[in-house]
């Protein structure tokens, strides 16, 4: 890894050094939104039906990704930590126990997901058989070579503690070049290729997650810092694998519990029928577009966080947070335009299906209003997660989005019908994000007055 890619956390100018530390995770974000989309495009060509059918099986992809930040968060807190407090090694020896976790545990959820599809699936109650069908294969494909993503996380992570955040997103360019291509050969047939549809789009999917996995490894293998003296084989201490577990299991848990309340409110949603679950498979793509960049300001701050607040720079970590929300607002001002205002062309993007739409629009409108509060609680996550405190975010996260189902359920049950299910995430974001910032700035407070180390 060449060291003109990594960005100086410690001194200069912190907008500037947020600024290329966000952009190329914004990059890596927009673009992993991109081949999202791409397949919401392509198999939307397919039918609502198809939709859905990745929708409810893509639910179990997202659940991996909760599981997969345990390992990651805690790697990429305490790398970060560790270089700012100047001891490479313990830093390499992070790097080593978040590596072996990861690939643990997506050797172990890729099995799950391969043998048990049947009822993963089957959670959804679901009433059309091709439906059902698509679902499994599709989750038995991506689900069983899971174990790629969780790796490429894994790295992801240790190499943002790093401050070189343009070698994930060259490497995950590169995986949507490849699904670009791969997604209309494989799902339509075209060229030598039979016509797979929706697993089509798994096997685009899971090959594209190969290809950023050995690009990856390319990039591994130029780094002098740490991964080349990583030794991945090498024992690591317990007591190193306990600090992972400590500081990553509160942010896996909300991420994971989080995705089981998505899961629950599906199942709700389902009552409409799959042409609601594909209108709010394709909203929430569409949303993405906000809170995928907001995860780059949230990886940027807890990096940022993590060096300065193990060099017990406290000015920065203050001026940091600042700075990292006021580019987040602009961000998230400009998302709630889009989705308010013009909902209804960027739906039909996706599905031109006359009874899908106007679900598909009341999504976008009603969840478009709580776009700035929604980042700002995801960039302010990054911050306390930078200063290694996880429990706050995961606290208010799993309390807050545990009230959706509820909401949602009493909601749905008025004149308002299915716009109270979407009603109901856009009062929770709203309450979450008003909650953690003033949360994080009593934090901060005590932190400034040297109250809390």
């Amino acid at each position: 890894m060449e060291r003109t890619h990594r960005v100086e956390l410690l001194q200069g100018p912190i907008t500037g050094a947020l600024m290329k530390l966000s952009l190329p995770i914004m990059g890596t974000s927009l673009i992993q939104m991109a081949y999202n989309l791409t397949d919401m495009i392509w198999v939307g060509r397919l039918s609502s039906n198809a939709v859905a059918a990745v929708g409810v099986a893509g639910m179990y992809l997202w659940l991996s990704r909760g599981l997969a930040a345990f390992p990651r968060m805690g790697g990429q807190i305490r790398v970060g930590q560790c270089l700012g407090a100047g001891e490479v090694q313990e830093a390499r020896n992070y790097a080593r126990g978040a590596m072996q976790i990861g690939i643990g545990l997506g050797l172990l959820y890729g099995l799950i997901c391969a043998a048990f599809s049947g009822p993963l699936i089957g959670f959804f109650h679901l009433t059309d058989s091709a439906v059902i069908r698509d679902a499994r294969w599709y989750l038995i494909i991506t689900g069983g070579g899971i174990i790629f993503s969780f790796i490429n996380l894994v790295m992801t992570g240790i190499m943002t503690a790093m401050g070189n955040t343009v070698a994930t997103f060259r490497a995950t360019l590169v995986g949507m070049v490849i699904n670009l291509f791969l997604d209309p050969m494989l799902i339509f047939g075209i060229g030598p290729f039979p016509r797979l549809e929706v697993v089509g789009a798994a096997l685009a999917t899971l090959f594209a997650q190969v290809i950023v996995f050995l690009v990856f490894l390319v990039i591994a293998w130029k780094d002098e810092v740490i991964f080349r003296h990583l030794h991945l084989a090498g024992k690591t201490d317990r007591t190193l694998i306990r600090e992972i577990t400590k500081i990553g299991t509160p942010v896996a848990v909300q991420q994971m519990i989080f995705t089981f309340i998505s899961m629950g409110i599906a199942r709700v949603i389902s009552g409409w029928g799959e042409a609601a679950i594909a209108a709010q498979k394709v909203g929430s793509q569409v949303e993405s577009i906000s809170w995928m960049a907001a995860e780059g300001f949230s990886s940027a701050i807890n990096a940022f966080t993590a060096q300065n607040y193990g060099a017990d720079n406290r000015e920065r970590v203050r001026s940091g947070y600042r700075a990292a929300v006021k580019l987040t607002i602009v961000w998230s001002i400009f998302t709630t335009l889009l989705l308010v205002v013009f909902p209804e062309p960027i739906f039909r993007i996706f599905i031109t299906e006359k009874d899908v739409i106007p679900m598909g629009v009341s999504y976008l409108r009603i969840i478009g209003y709580s776009q700035i509060l929604m980042c700002l609680e995801i960039t302010t996550s990054g911050a306390f997660q930078g200063m290694g405190r996880t429990i706050p975010p995961t606290v208010e996260s799993i309390v807050l989005t545990s009230a959706r189902i509820p909401l949602a359920i009493l909601l749905s049950a008025t004149v308002l019908g299915l716009d109270g299910i979407w009603w109901s995430l856009t009062i929770t974001s709203i309450a979450k994000g008003i909650v953690l910032v003033t949360w994080f700035a009593w934090v901060l407070r005590l932190y400034m007055r040297r109250k809390i180390s």
